[in-house]
């Protein structure tokens, strides 16, 4: 072997040496940093997964609150439907005035006696005529006052509704289940919510489930106010949630609707009193004219064309009072 053979072969062991000796040493951080990427690989893995089931979470839970808000709108334009023509029974139980069907005919009957005996002898009307308007009197005198008292009542019940859903706010957030709640207002509430809340509670403890017995409350009391916690309770029942936060902000609503409601009611005050006015001037006027000049008004009261011209100004009254209340009825 010559000596450039045995040089090239010490340069070639060297070089091999210096190899192995750099790879021993860096072998290490090669495979850290391959174990690190690996790492990373998993946990980017690990949270796209993570991610994925959070979103089919989220997208299931918003599918169940959608069913839910689809399940209450239909109920609710049935509602809607029903309320729009409650029976008679249904009436008279939303009015609190504990009347049963036979004594309402007999205060239709009632009504419709007192009528004819005013129209026919102390006016002096035919007794046809008479007839004819106690008819009409008799049927209508009563069911508006029935709708009266119901109107009455579901305005004192909204005016109370915010302080019962205070109730149920604190009374979660102290630690309270639903139900103690509701058995508080049921106990210490103000009429008509203490009764409707009531029923509520009888009904629970009859095994009604609260979703239920809260749509029925809704059933029973026709108002927005009622259908907004039927929404939230079911909403809460269904997918879940925070029910105190829901109801807060449920509470934070409705004492603004009563806000706006006041606020409508002092802005429309003056129309209202310019209607009532204008309403009761005709018959205010022919009271004072009978009185003073009963022979000049009285031909009106005794003659046939003098009592249909009364018959044709008691129509065109009440279309005008009809419309002026028409005008000034703010809904929102």
């Amino acid at each position: 072997m010559t000596p450039a053979s045995v040089l090239v072969l010490i340069f070639l062991l060297a070089g091999f040496s210096a190899g192995g000796l750099l790879y021993s040493l860096l072998e290490p951080r090669f495979n850290h940093e391959a174990r690190v990427k690996q790492r990373m690989r998993s946990v980017a893995g690990g949270r796209r997964k993570e991610s994925g089931d959070a979103a089919s979470a989220a997208s299931s839970r918003k599918r169940s609150i959608d069913e839910t808000l689809k399940e209450m709108a239909d109920k609710q334009k049935q509602r809607s439907r029903r309320g729009a023509n409650p029976s008679l029974s249904e009436r008279l139980r939303q009015s609190g005035l504990g009347w049963s069907r036979s004594h309402y005919l007999i205060m239709c009957a009632a009504a419709g006696l007192l009528s004819y005996v005013l129209i026919a002898f102390a006016a002096g009307v035919h007794l046809l005529a008479a007839a004819g308007l106690s008819l009409i009197s008799g049927l209508l005198v009563p069911r508006l006052y029935v709708g009266f008292k119901r109107s009455r009542r579901f305005i004192a019940f909204v005016d109370e509704f915010p302080n019962a859903v205070d109730v149920i706010v604190r009374g979660v957030r102290s630690g309270l289940p639903l139900g103690d709640c509701l058995r508080i207002i049921a106990a210490e509430g103000q009429d008509p919510v203490r009764s409707e809340f009531r029923v509520i509670v009888d009904h629970q403890t009859l095994g009604v489930p609260l979703q239920d017995a809260m749509l029925r409350l809704a059933d029973r009391v026709p108002v927005p106010e009622v259908n907004f916690l039927a929404t939230v309770v079911a909403v809460q029942s269904q997918s879940g949630g925070n029910l105190t936060e829901a109801l807060a902000n449920l509470s934070n609503v409705l004492r603004e609707r009563k806000k706006m409601r006041s606020k409508i009611k002092a802005m429309s005050a003056e129309a209202k009193a310019s209607a009532a006015i204008i309403a009761a001037l005709p018959p205010v006027v022919a009271g004072g004219l009978y009185l003073t000049s009963p022979q000049y008004i009285s031909l009106l009261f005794t003659e046939p064309l003098g009592q249909a011209v009364l018959a044709g100004c008691a129509v065109w009254m009440s279309m005008g009072v009809l419309a002026m209340r028409a005008m000034i009825n703010f809904d929102f």
